[in-house]
């Protein structure tokens, strides 16, 4: 991405602006901040040059926090507003902040086509699978059968797979962090950065006031070992409480195994490959417990990673085409275009 490096070398201070940040106490908000901030002076880029993009809900006051450019623009339409940014100022750092609702619902058909069109940009969600900022109601990630304000009974929606969403829509980076997981976070902010291309991050956020301990089975001492799995390229899927479980693939079909019960060497368990597209489909759906029934752990990490042309460089080349075969013109110009005609 934007690689200028900067002669002095700030600090996290640097990126804290003087706004009083109005999140509740204990919102895993707080620690997404501190990791955005913890990583930035790493990154390389003069700080005028990053540039925050949020829409609306609890995350995208994030925008006041940081003290770098940026615009808390309208519910849903942070991609659409970055994506402009991006193409005016291709050498920015662009970075968009969203939450479930505001990236999945309101602003859904601007996620996907942010994620088909490939900006050279950051696209991280803030998944509490609830609307906090309106009080607490489900959200297009909310579980089916959430009772909430508005599904007193119980949702009766099945909820997205960010990550499924994100792939299906020809994402070129998919990734997922914890908030409970401070310096994983960090690996996946600078991973996501160096990437040439729309890098979508999700971000399992707790919310302590309407949906409090959605995600501690992935963080808790007690259970993430035998609930969640990391993912590390060209590393086998292991995980559980003694590293003694591991996942093959029989065909297509994930299998979970008992590694030392069965002397399984590791070399013929499933090796992660963040560039394979079949198998970060197949990862993206242990989500949903599709395989037969069984519950696999959920996958944190690097999903995906293989890099493609980004809409800017392509949008760029076919401007100086058309200058070349037709001059520089005035917009007056462009827009009354060369066919008219007299109504008489």
């Amino acid at each position: 991405m934007d690689t200028t490096v900067t002669e002095n070398k700030l600090t996290a201070k640097d990126y804290s602006s003087s706004q009083e940040v109005k999140w509740c106490p204990g919102c895993g908000d707080y620690s997404i901040l501190k990791q955005v901030q913890t990583v930035f002076p790493d990154l390389g880029v003069p700080k005028e040059k990053f540039v925050f993009i949020s829409g609306i809900g609890c995350s995208s006051r994030f925008t006041y926090y940081m003290d770098t450019f940026g615009m808390h623009s309208i519910h849903g339409r942070a991609a659409a507003i970055a994506s402009g940014v991006k193409a005016a100022n291709p050498d920015l750092s662009v970075w968009v902040i969203s939450g479930d609702g505001d990236a999945f619902s309101i602003g859904g058909n601007h996620f996907i086509h942010a994620m088909r069109k490939n900006f050279n940009l950051n696209y991280l969600v803030f998944n509490n699978q609830i609307y906090s900022l309106t009080k607490g109601q489900y959200s297009p990630t909310s579980e089916r059968g959430k009772v909430t304000k508005t599904s007193p009974l119980g949702s009766v929606e099945e909820p997205f797979n960010p990550s499924e969403l994100a792939l299906g829509a020809n994402a070129s980076f998919v990734a997922r962090s914890l908030d409970r997981d401070p310096k994983h976070m960090q690996a996946v902010l600078k991973r996501a950065h160096a990437f040439k291309g729309t890098s979508f991050v999700e971000v399992y956020q707790n919310c302590p006031v309407f949906n409090d301990e959605a995600f501690f089975a992935f963080s808790e001492k007690d259970t993430k070992k035998e609930q969640a799995i990391y993912l590390e390229h060209g590393k086998p899927l292991i995980f559980g409480n003694n590293d003694e479980k591991g996942i093959m693939l029989d065909g297509l079909m994930p299998r979970i195994v008992d590694i030392k019960a069965n002397n399984i060497p590791h070399d013929h368990l499933w090796i992660h490959d963040e560039q394979d597209k079949t198998k970060a489909n197949l990862i993206s759906r242990f989500f949903n417990n599709e395989f037969d029934g069984v519950v696999f752990p959920r996958p944190f990490g690097v999903i995906y990673a293989k890099e493609r042309p980004v809409y800017e460089e392509g949008m760029t080349h076919q401007i100086e085409q058309a200058q070349k075969l037709k001059g520089k013109q005035s917009l007056d110009s462009i827009l009354s275009g060369d066919k008219t005609w007299e109504i008489k």
